[in-house]
């Protein structure tokens, strides 16, 4: 029995290299994933945790820059409401021949 594994082993010596050393590849490119993943994962946390106060900092600022416009705007319309009822005061009125 061990004589004939041994034989075997012999014989197939290429196949069972070669198995063995896809095997190490396989394991090697697993290891390089996983190390990439958790690289990728680092960064994306690192990411949020900086970049969650100035998103904070940047969402205030619109929402500041929003309400003045708004402000803007309700100015505007008095502005333009004002302009047509001065122009169109007028029209009521009749012309002389």
């Amino acid at each position: 029995m061990v004589e004939e594994a041994r034989s075997w082993f012999r014989q197939n010596s290429t196949l069972i290299y070669f198995l063995i050393a896809q095997f190490i590849a396989i394991g090697a490119g697993a290891a390089s994933v996983l190390a990439y993943m958790v690289k990728l994962e680092t960064r994306v946390h690192i990411m949020e945790h900086r970049g969650a106060e100035y998103t904070v900092s940047i969402i205030a600022e619109m929402k500041k820059r929003i309400t003045e416009l708004e402000g803007e705007i309700k100015n505007n319309q008095r502005s333009i409401d004002r302009i047509v009822d001065v122009m169109t005061r007028e029209l009521g009125k009749t012309v002389p021949k």
